[in-house]
């Protein structure tokens, strides 16, 4: 049964940077993807971006982080991380990991957010202005 838990959250000024890290355990399959979520209460969650081990390790960004936010996995450690440079007031969310171990367009981080089969329980980013 796999488990995923986040840390890393945090208050941050505008323009300041977070690293969030994701641990991963207790999947039986080596490859799988691990997808970063946010939400806000009220509102729907999006994906903010995506490392898929189809289509030769794909990274998946949202337009509106491209650029400030890289995605990254140590293998070694079994942990993704999301680091989030230049960090906006819009960016404040929970930031949730989220991984499956599925074929197809779920592998190349293409799948809906139904596709994950692990969730972790969140951890709040806050950007003041």
């Amino acid at each position: 049964q796999g488990q995923v838990e986040e840390s890393g959250g945090g208050f941050v000024q505008a323009g300041g940077s977070l690293r969030l890290s994701c641990q991963i355990s207790g999947l039986k399959f080596e490859h799988y993807a691990v997808a970063w979520f946010r939400q806000n209460p009220g509102q729907q969650r999006e994906q903010v971006s995506c490392i898929g081990w189809g289509g030769g390790w794909r990274k998946r960004y949202r337009a509106s982080v491209e650029g400030r936010f890289t995605a990254s996995r140590d293998n070694a450690k079994k942990t993704d991380f999301l680091k989030m440079n230049n960090l906006k007031p819009e960016d404040s969310a929970m930031y949730y990991c989220a991984t499956t171990t599925g074929y197809g367009v779920a592998s190349e981080c293409e799948g809906p957010d139904t596709d994950y089969e692990w969730w972790g329980h969140g951890t709040q980013v806050t950007v003041s202005s």
